[in-house]
């Protein structure tokens, strides 16, 4: 029976599905352990913060395990399932055997793994010669060989234990002292200290009394430093709680997290400044009508925000300037000549802006199909990363929520965006006459370090002229 090999196994990682993403949170897995897999089979959905997004398998084999369950948050570059492929099922490695495996060598010098710190070096000190009389090697010989001759097996064996077992040295009538080790230039230097030698405690090489022991020997000794008082022992915090039945806790995670993240930034590093204009709009309403009627927009999104957008591309065609971003880096300007123009979207795991690429160079029906598009993909959480990435101005028509208007903060990098708010008969003074027409109310925020005041107006303005009179997107264009 053949089993198989570590080597059959591949694992397949968290790749960066975004642009410098570091992390992403496994939603649904598709296979589970034993499914076969081939190249190019989305086996899980994942959540970024930027979107969610299908993950395909660049192979084909067998699912071996699964490392993660479905809800978990796993870094880029993190192995999230094991795929057998050579086909076989999963097994576990058999164990080489014992008396196959090379003995490790042996090394004598280095420093030895341990579980802290680099481990402990082999030691070079060498020990002193032991004080007491020492019994050499050859003494020790002719004893046991004396012993031998004179007294059999028994009282050799009794010498050699003697001899193995350390014994304590007879103290002769008049005992003589060890002279002490040290240099002459020390020696006169304790003598003119009054320093007895025997009696200080040598750091040198081989038990040799240095001039620094000698310094020691007659340094007062430190005083006793009281000790610290202990530290009060401060009560544990207590541990908090909360009331689950009246309230509930969502982690902040995935879009939401990156959204609030980036406009905390936007906020607190572009100078925002926001203009208002309030316009009727009755003639755009009326174009909409006309337009669902066309038979070149046939099966097209047509609706108001279909004018907005186009009438936002005329007027940053008409103030070029406008579209542009701040290099912080480079302390420059970056004047750009495409629009990709953003669309905020609301969708169940927060609100992303996919934009629109290259937006300025569309049709009127071509900038429909790309709107609906968006819109869709959006909505089915389908959005992906590149999608978001790239925008230069942005459009948020908070209009559908019955809202009037807004300050909308800017999307990083961007220098402007435009607010839409709700579309309402309201009374207002046309052809002199007080009548009820179609009006809403603009909002443009822009970053007040590329765009001032004047160009920020005139942007503003020439949006609010075109909804105004629609013939303008021809006559201006």
């Amino acid at each position: 029976m053949t089993t198989m090999t570590e080597a059959s196994v591949r694992e397949f990682k968290m790749p960066d599905v975004g642009e410098g993403l570091t992390e992403a949170e496994i939603l649904k897995w598709y296979v589970q352990p034993g499914d076969q897999v081939t190249d190019g089979q989305v086996v899980c959905e994942v959540e970024t913060a930027k979107a969610a997004v299908e993950l395909p398998i660049p192979y084909d084999g067998v699912v071996r395990e699964l490392h993660f369950p479905e809800g978990t948050t796993v870094d880029v570059g993190t192995s999230i399932i094991a795929v057998d492929v050579s086909g076989g099922a999963a097994a576990a490695p058999a164990a080489a055997p014992a008396e196959t495996a090379p003995a490790p060598e042996k090394k004598p010098e280095g420093r030895q793994p341990v579980l802290v710190g680099y481990g402990v070096a082999a030691s070079s000190t060498k020990r002193r010669p032991r004080k007491g009389p020492q019994i050499p090697v050859q003494e020790a010989s002719a004893a046991i060989q004396t012993e031998l001759n004179g007294h059999g097996a028994t009282g050799a064996t009794e010498t050699a234990k003697a001899l193995q077992t350390p014994q304590a040295p007879q103290t002769p009538q008049a005992a003589v002292q060890e002279r002490p080790l040290a240099k002459p230039p020390v020696r006169k230097l304790a003598k003119d200290l009054g320093v007895d030698l025997t009696t200080v405690v040598p750091s040198g090489p081989d038990g040799i009394i240095t001039r620094e022991d000698v310094h020691a020997a007659v340094a007062p000794a430190p005083e006793a430093t009281p000790a610290p008082a202990p530290a009060p022992v401060k009560a544990p915090a207590p541990v908090p709680t909360y009331d689950t039945a009246r309230e509930t806790r969502v982690p902040v995670k995935g879009v939401r997290k990156a959204t609030a993240a980036a406009m905390v930034g936007s906020a607190f590093t572009a100078p925002h400044v926001t203009e208002f204009v309030t316009v009727d709009v009755t003639r755009t309403m009326k174009l909409v009508e006309e337009l669902k009627q066309d038979k070149d927009m046939q099966g097209l999104r047509v609706n108001p925000l279909l004018l907005i957008a186009k009438a936002l591309l005329v007027a940053i065609k008409r103030n070029p300037e406008v579209n542009a971003s701040w290099d912080e880096a480079n302390q420059e300007i970056v004047l750009k000549h495409y629009v990709n123009l953003g669309i905020a979207a609301a969708t169940p795991r927060g609100l992303i802006v996919p934009n629109i690429k290259d937006a300025h160079a569309k049709t009127l029906p071509q900038l429909a199909e790309s709107l609906g598009e968006l819109v869709s993909t959006a909505r089915d959480g389908k959005t992906s990363p590149a999608a978001m990435q790239g925008g230069t101005v942005t459009i948020t028509n908070v209009g559908v929520f019955g809202v009037d208007t807004g300050t909308p903060i800017l999307n990083p990098g961007e220098s402007a965006i435009l607010a839409v708010g709700a579309i309402k008969l309201q009374p207002w003074v046309h052809k002199g006459k007080v009548k009820p027409r179609q009006v809403t109310t603009l909002a443009l925020s822009f970053d007040h370090r590329l765009v001032d005041g004047e160009l920020g107006s005139k942007v503003l303005a020439d949006v609010a002229a075109i909804l105004e009179q629609p013939k303008r997107l021809i006559t201006w264009a």
